[in-house]
C-alpha cells in the first residue's frame, strides 16, 4: 500500500473545496457537504462494522460451545476488555481534536508527533489497568458472578492481555489516518483482517479444538495484525506529509497531552461503561446466566449497528475539527447539521428492522429457546436504543472535534450515573421490572438526558469563536 503527496492534496481538496456556500443554493450546499462527510463515514462504517464483527464471530463460536462459554466470553470481552477498551479508545480520541485541527490548519508536521505522544500515554494506561485482567476471576466473584462463569471469564481475560496492549498502538494510528481523510485505508485493512480472523477462529475451534482459549487467541492475533498493516502503510510512504519517522519531540508537551487524553478517556469510557454496568446488574436477577446471555445478544446487535453512528461520530469529528482548524466556523456548524440528519435517518431504518424481526435476530448467537424468548421480550427496548443512539454519538463527535471533552465528561457523569443508573436500579430491582426495567431506566433516564444537554450546547455554540480559538492555537506553534 502506498500513497503520494498528490494524493494528500486530493484529500485536502475534498475537505475544503469547493466552498460550502454555493451561490445560495441550499440543495447544492447539502450535496457537497454530504459528499465530504460520506467520503469519511462510508469507509469508517465498513471498517468499524468489520472490526466489531470480529467480536461477534468470537461470541457466535463461543455460543455454540455452550451457555456458560457464551456468558464467559461475554463477560471477558464485554466487561473486562470493554472497560479498558472504552478508556483507551476515549484517550485516543484526543487525536481527533488535535490531528483534525492540525490537518485543517495545514500543520502537517504535528500530526505524526501527536500520534507518537498518544502511544506513550496509552501504553502507560495499559500498564495501570493490567491488574483488571490478572485478577479478573476474584473481581467477578466479588461482583456476584457465578463461580463457574467467573473462573472461565478469568481464564479468557488472561489470554486477552495481548489484545489489551494492541489497543494502545492501534487506536492512535487509526485516528492519525482518519484525520487525514484516509478512512478507505482502514476499510481495506479491516476487510482483510476480518477474513483472516474468521479463518483462524474456525481452525482453532473446529480443527484444533482449542475451546474458549482458541477464540480469544484468535482475537489477539487479529487485533495486532490490524495495527501491523496500518502502521506499515504509514511508515512505508502512505503519509509523506505527516509521518517523518520517530521523534524525541513526542516526549515534549506530554502533560498537556495527558490532560486532554484523560478528559477524552473519561468522556467516552463513561458512555462505554454504562452498558457494561447493565450486563453486571443482570447477575442480580433470577436466572442470571439466561439474563446475561439475552442482554449480551441485544448489546451485540446494538453494538453492531452502533458502528454506523460511531462512524458518524468519527466523520463529524473530522469535519468539525478540520473546518475549525481552517477557521471556517459556519462550515463546522453546517457539517454538524448534515451529519445528524443522515445518522438519524439510518437509525430509523434499523429501528424498524428490529421491530419487524423481533423474534428472529437472536438466532445468530443462540439456539436456546429460553434465551430466544428473553431476547424477543427485549426487542422493543433494543429498537428504542438504536434510534436514540443514532443521534447521541454524532453530537458527541461534534464535542470531540471542538475540544469540549472536559465539559462532556461532567455531563456524562451526571446524566448516566446520577440519573440513569439509579433509575435503572429502581425500575429493575425495587419495582421488580427485571432486566427490561434496568435497561429502560438507563436508556430513557441517562442516554436521553445526555443527548438533550449536548444538543442544547451544540445549538448555542458560537462557531466563529471556536474557529478563531483553533486558528490562534496553531498559528502560535513553532
Amino acid at each position: 500500500m502506498s500513497n503520494t503527496a498528490g494524493d494528500d492534496d486530493l484529500t485536502h481538496g475534498l475537505l475544503h473545496g469547493p466552498p460550502a456556500t454555493v451561490a445560495g443554493n441550499a440543495k447544492s450546499r447539502f450535496w457537497i457537504e454530504s459528499k465530504k462527510l460520506w467520503y469519511i463515514v462510508g469507509p469508517s462504517i465498513f471498517s468499524r462494522v468489520a472490526s466489531f464483527t470480529m467480536n461477534v464471530v468470537t461470541q457466535a463460536f463461543a455460543g455454540h460451545l455452550g451457555d456458560v462459554e457464551l456468558a464467559a466470553i461475554t463477560i471477558s470481552t464485554g466487561v473486562i476488555v470493554g472497560f479498558n477498551f472504552g478508556l483507551l479508545l476515549g484517550m485516543a480520541s484526543a487525536l481527533e481534536t488535535l490531528c483534525g485541527q492540525a490537518f485543517g490548519a495545514k500543520r502537517y508536521n504535528m500530526i505524526g508527533i501527536y500520534m507518537q505522544r498518544s502511544w506513550i500515554v496509552l501504553i502507560g494506561c495499559c500498564l495501570v489497568t493490567l491488574p483488571l485482567y490478572i485478577y479478573a476471576t476474584p473481581i467477578l466473584k466479588f461482583l456476584g458472578q457465578p463461580d463457574e462463569v467467573a473462573e472461565l471469564s478469568g481464564l479468557a481475560a488472561m489470554w486477552l492481555i495481548p489484545q489489551h496492549f494492541s489497543f494502545a498502538f492501534l487506536f492512535p494510528v487509526q485516528r492519525f489516518l482518519q484525520s487525514q481523510i484516509k478512512a478507505h485505508v482502514l476499510a481495506w485493512v479491516s476487510l482483510v483482517v476480518l477474513v483472516i480472523h474468521i479463518l483462524i477462529t474456525w481452525l482453532f475451534l473446529n480443527v484444533f479444538h482449542f475451546g474458549i482459549v482458541g477464540t480469544v487467541v484468535a482475537l489477539d492475533i487479529s487485533w495486532w495484525l490490524n495495527f501491523v498493516c496500518l502502521f506499515s502503510y504509514t511508515a512505508l510512504g502512505g503519509c509523506p506529509l505527516t509521518w517523518n519517522g520517530f521523534s524525541m519531540q513526542a516526549f515534549s508537551g506530554l502533560w498537556e497531552f495527558v490532560k486532554l487524553s484523560a478528559a477524552s478517556g473519561v468522556m467516552l469510557c463513561l458512555e462505554n461503561w454504562y452498558y457494561r454496568v447493565l450486563i453486571l446488574m443482570t447477575t442480580l436477577l433470577n436466572n442470571a446466566t439466561i439474563a446475561v446471555d439475552a442482554v449480551s445478544i441485544c448489546m451485540n446487535i446494538n453494538g453492531w449497528e452502533m458502528m454506523i453512528p460511531l462512524a458518524f461520530f468519527a466523520g463529524v469529528g473530522v469535519r468539525v475539527s478540520n473546518e475549525l482548524g481552517a477557521g471556517n466556523g459556519n462550515s463546522a456548524k453546517y457539517a454538524t447539521f448534515v451529519a445528524i440528519l443522515h445518522s438519524t435517518i439510518i437509525g430509523l431504518v434499523f429501528c424498524v428492522l428490529i421491530v419487524v424481526f423481533h423474534n428472529k435476530f437472536a438466532l445468530i448467537f443462540s439456539s436456546s429457546t429460553v434465551v430466544l424468548d428473553a431476547v424477543d421480550n427485549m426487542a422493543w427496548l433494543l429498537a428504542c436504543t438504536i434510534l436514540l443512539n443514532s443521534i447521541q454519538p454524532v453530537i458527541s463527535g461534534v464535542a470531540v472535534g471542538s475540544g469540549w471533552q472536559s465539559w462532556v465528561a461532567y455531563i456524562n457523569l451526571g446524566s448516566y450515573y446520577l440519573v440513569g443508573l439509579p433509575l435503572g436500579v429502581i425500575l429493575g430491582l425495587v419495582l421488580h421490572l427485571g432486566v427490561e426495567g434496568m435497561w429502560g431506566g438507563m436508556v430513557f433516564g441517562g442516554t436521553a438526558l445526555q443527548t438533550i444537554i449536548l444538543g442544547i450546547m451544540t445549538i448555542r455554540c458560537d462557531w466563529e469563536k471556536e474557529a478563531q480559538k483553533a486558528v490562534e492555537k496553531y498559528s502560535s506553534l513553532k
